[in-house]
């Protein structure tokens, strides 16, 4: 598969707004027809339907596709390896492993290309995140800040510089503290992590456990990515086994 035929497959609205924007100038030097002075990519884009972009609040939202999933992970992931003031090779070998176990050696090559051109500019977090939330569904969201967390783990050590960028790109993002909370307890070791990737305090009754299990089971649930595609739902998967194994932490510490 050519670079052009990745990058249109499946596209929708990220083509559009600051996204779009920052994915144009990432392929200047990418891609092979643009080189040529004419792009099949941007053609086929601009005819046949009007563009979305972040500006366009449609009345309802629109599902969000493999790819704008994939760029827009691609566009907070630099944003986020950036944070302590320095490109770590571990964190960028994160990103890179992580694109192949979910899309094949080619796929991940391709947007690994991009992401190299997309960590040179200088982007702005609250008009990528604006754009995201707009057009992205809350589980989608969830999805992302999970990766964020683990890219900023690669290295072994989460900085206060990239907890609070993190941090940051949730609130903008519409995700709540109690859910930011949660994710980033999936990353650290303490004894309070089985309450916070629950959403619940450590006063919680037994009944308020088992209610906050099935809360979050629903919330995690790899079904409510399923739109995103197969290669994704390693990472759903994960989140909902750390719910499980919070549960049944509980269990055995409460005895019920």
């Amino acid at each position: 598969m050519s670079f052009s035929k990745w990058i249109g497959a499946s596209i929708g609205w990220s083509f559009g707004g600051p996204i779009g924007a920052i994915i144009g100038l990432a392929l200047g030097g990418i891609v092979d027809a643009m080189a040529k002075g004419g792009s099949p990519l941007l053609g086929e884009r601009q005819t046949g339907r009007r563009q979305t972009t972040y500006r366009t609040r449609p009345r309802q939202r629109p599902q969000t596709q493999p790819g704008d999933f994939e760029v827009s992970l691609l566009v907070l992931a630099s944003i986020v390896i950036k944070a302590d003031d320095h490109q770590d090779q571990r964190e960028l070998d994160f990103v890179r492993q992580q694109f192949t176990s979910m899309y094949g050696k080619e796929r991940a090559n391709h947007a690994f290309k991009l992401f190299k051109n997309i960590s040179k500019q200088s982007i702005s977090t609250r008009q990528v995140c604006n754009q995201i939330r707009q057009m992205m569904d809350h589980p989608s969201r969830l999805q992302l800040l999970h990766f964020l967390f683990g890219i900023a783990k690669a290295d072994t050590h989460v900085t206060e510089n990239e907890i609070r960028q993190i941090y940051t790109i949730s609130g903008y993002l519409g995700i709540s503290s109690k859910d930011f909370e949660s994710i980033k307890a999936m990353f650290f070791n303490s004894t309070e992590n089985a309450y916070k990737i629950l959403e619940i305090d450590k006063s919680a009754s037994v009944d308020e456990i088992k209610k906050a299990y099935r809360k979050m089971a629903k919330k995690y649930h790899p079904d409510r990515l399923i739109h995103l595609g197969k290669e994704h739902q390693k990472g759903a998967e994960e989140k909902f086994r750390q719910v499980q194994e919070a549960y049944e932490q509980l269990q055995k510490e409460r005895g019920f």
